[in-house]
């Protein structure tokens, strides 16, 4: 087993978005190599209503996924082609946009004002980018949890990982997501394919990651992990990106930590990007917009 290095530990910035929602981005809209097949994560955890009600209003997308999960209060949702609905706490949606939708997320608080969730976008490949939009709509029952003999637990919300496999299925880029929770001062290591790119995002407490890249201090006989290979720490809101390897090792601090854990497999395509729409040459990205604004956007 090869334990991943770390690339880089990235603090999730300020960010304003939809109508005025205020969140925080751990990653988008630059460079999204080293993230491929993913190309956003957003953090939208607010306890002030203002700062999120005015929400996402009707707005296009095409060329991507997007993936919502929420951990407190609702999004209601509805879309171009008639469907609507709500997710709460624990749930997920998981929309493929294909060749376009037009589409209004509203979120909405908990008795106590609270919303928090999180939004990822997964890019499709070339082959995939005009197929049909669909849904896949997860009730928090729906996912499987496994809680291992050290308190270390995992929600799965798509992919196969320790025996089980979660229920978005059909995913072009064959991506696994979870929700770890390790107990305060354990540690784990949780495997993830090589050929994957693979990054954490901490939400609750915080912990260290072990950074195989650094340079090894001298091993002194009795003493432990931390002590031969350099930890990294990582606290609430911090993205730990992975370099490749079929591993990765986190000690819990004495709050513990939570954290989403995501890997797929890279595409390897040209990606040409403007707000919510993702091609792969900047001549279909001037076409969807061309389409757009000429009311030839929704495909039959």
């Amino acid at each position: 087993m090869s334990l991943r290095p770390i690339k880089r530990i990235i603090k999730s910035k300020p960010a304003l978005e939809g109508a005025g929602v205020h969140l925080r981005r751990a990653f988008g809209f630059g460079n999204t190599t080293d993230f491929d097949p993913f190309l956003l994560l957003d953090d939208f955890r607010n306890d002030i209503p203002a700062d999120y009600l005015a929400g996402f209003p009707w707005h296009p997308h095409r060329g991507i996924e997007t993936i919502t999960y929420v951990l407190a209060g609702t999004v209601e949702h509805g879309d171009s082609m008639g469907n609507h609905g709500a997710i709460g706490a624990g749930d997920i949606q998981w929309m493929t946009a294909g060749r376009g939708i037009i589409h209004q997320e509203m979120p909405k608080g908990d008795h106590l004002g609270r919303m928090h969730g999180f939004q990822l976008w997964a890019n499709l490949p070339a082959a995939k980018k005009m197929t049909a939009p669909r849904y896949q709509e997860v009730k928090s029952v729906e996912i499987p949890e496994v809680t291992e003999d050290d308190g270390t637990s995992a929600r799965i919300v798509c992919g196969n990982f320790w025996g089980k496999r979660g229920p978005v299925e059909g995913i072009a880029a064959d991506p696994i997501y979870v929700d770890v929770t390790v107990p305060p001062g354990k540690r784990k290591k949780l495997s993830v394919e090589t050929t994957r790119h693979a990054f954490a995002y901490v939400f609750a407490g915080g912990g260290k990651f072990c950074n195989a890249s650094a340079p090894l201090a001298v091993p002194t006989e009795g003493l432990g992990w931390a002590d031969t290979v350099p930890p990294k720490e990582a606290d609430d809101r911090s993205l730990i990106l992975f370099d490749r390897g079929d591993e990765v090792e986190v000690q819990a601090g004495e709050d513990g930590i939570r954290f989403l854990l995501v890997s797929g497999k890279p595409l390897e395509e040209p990606v040409a990007w403007y707000g919510p729409i993702v091609m792969n040459t900047q001549e279909e990205l001037q076409q969807a917009y061309s389409e757009l604004q000429q009311g030839k956007f929704l495909k039959p």
